[in-house]
């Protein structure tokens, strides 16, 4: 069932191409095969993976139903390409999945057992033996939202409490990519879930950035949030890393739009001219894999955050995947060796757990370019593969009460300890 090490997790007789009539029928007698037994293998899993690569929304959510076993769920968690449909994703996941609550989201590339990949879906199932979860969807995301989420994330909280009182908790945010209001969710969040670990991740759209989704109850929505809260007797580790320095050049924000993330001047000059000059590029060459090899970070108490750079704009101006300010001081970054810092931040964690079951993770779009550019990718993504991470490309990642950039960061999930 796969390489040692890697995810046991993925039933991959039933895995199959749609192009082929008689392939489709194999694969079907064959899930069916290793649906009697999957119970057995499964077993010690706390949580469990699908993935598929369909190439429509209902065939593709049949086949993520298909390949997870058929377990009690707390609740099951899908990332999914922006090419499928997502209202008709979001309905036909909850016709497959009766039997379980279902959130999700669109990415920017799905991170599972295959490795890095787009064009596709993954389910993560986290099995009610193990997990007890509390929703909170989080709809039309703005000022009066926020004031009302206060009051309801202090009953989701009594509720998880009143089930699950005395064991490890941490919280999963999945919001629009697109929504312009993440660090204001964020530090609403973390304010009231103080001493609860947040982690999460930004839908994406691909390399569109035109609209994300959020999958709630059946249903896709833009501008929109949901905050899972778990709670289990597993150990848990949130973790964070980034591959980046600061040097000594320095970019401060003399115009901007704020509401809408743009900066027009940096050092009183175009804002595109002035940042390509201070890397070394032409304005005229400057585009995604660029904006990702030179990030720009801010210094936030004693550390530094990244605020990646979306796009150039035709008049000159930036656009941010983060809040900017007129006034903020940016630095130009330097970089470090990625691969030795994941490496590093996967020891740390496995040292203070010992065997993990998963790494939810949410690693930002820019950090997948930068590797694809470098030619570390797959490098990379065997990375991945080794120490089980499961989890998407993003377009921003919350981290505590923080909205991020150029991030890889979530949560650790520990194995359960052995039957004595």
């Amino acid at each position: 069932m796969g390489e040692p090490g890697a995810f046991p997790v993925k039933l991959r007789g039933a895995f199959h191409s749609s192009k082929d009539g008689g392939q489709m029928a194999r694969g079907a007698r064959e899930a069916n095969a290793l649906g009697a037994s999957a119970r057995q293998f499964f077993d010690d899993d706390p949580l469990v993976v699908a993935s598929t690569r369909a190439p429509d929304a209902r065939q593709a959510a049949a086949e993520l139903r298909r390949e997870l076993p058929l377990f009690d769920y707390a609740v099951v968690i899908v990332f999914f390409s922006p090419h499928y449909d997502a209202s008709e994703f979001a309905a036909a996941l909850a016709r497959e999945f009766g039997d379980a609550p279902v959130y999700g989201c669109s990415t920017a590339g799905e991170i599972g057992p295959d490795g890095i990949s787009e064009g596709g879906a993954l389910a993560i199932g986290f099995r009610a033996r193990d997990f007890a979860v509390v929703a909170k969807p989080i709809l039309d995301i703005g000022a009066s939202t926020l004031e009302a989420l206060r009051g309801d994330l202090s009953g989701a909280r009594s509720e998880l409490e009143a089930v699950a009182a005395g064991r490890n908790c941490f919280a999963l945010l999945l919001v629009d990519g697109l929504c312009l209001h993440e660090e204001t969710l964020a530090s609403t969040i973390g304010a009231c879930l103080h001493d609860i670990q947040v982690v999460g991740g930004s839908a994406g759209d691909g390399m569109n950035f035109g609209v994300t989704s959020v999958i709630c109850g059946g249903k896709a929505s833009t501008n929109s949030a949901v905050l899972m809260l778990f709670s289990t007797n597993l150990a848990v580790r949130p973790f964070k890393c980034n591959s980046f320095e600061p040097t000594t050049t320095k970019l401060v924000v003399t115009d901007a739009d704020i509401d809408r993330r743009i900066v027009r001047e940096l050092n009183a000059e175009p804002a595109a001219k002035e940042y390509a000059r201070t890397i070394g590029v032409p304005e005229s060459e400057l585009n995604a894999y660029v904006f990702a090899a030179h990030p720009v970070i801010v210094r936030v108490g004693g550390d530094f955050y990244a605020r990646s750079i979306q796009r150039a704009n035709p008049d000159g101006s930036l656009t941010f995947f983060c809040a900017i300010d007129e006034g903020l001081v940016l630095t130009a970054a330097g970089r470090l060796d990625t691969l030795g810092v994941v490496e590093q931040m996967f020891a740390d964690t496995e040292r203070e757990l010992g065997e993990v079951s998963a790494y939810i993770g949410f690693d930002c779009l820019h950090r997948r370019l930068d590797a694809e550019q470098r030619q570390i990718i797959r490098d990379l993504e065997d990375l991945y593969r080794r120490h089980r991470v499961v989890g998407f490309n993003t377009y921003g990642e919350q981290f505590e009460s923080m909205h991020l950039n150029q991030t890889f960061s979530g949560v650790a999930i520990g194995k359960r300890p052995a039957a004595r």
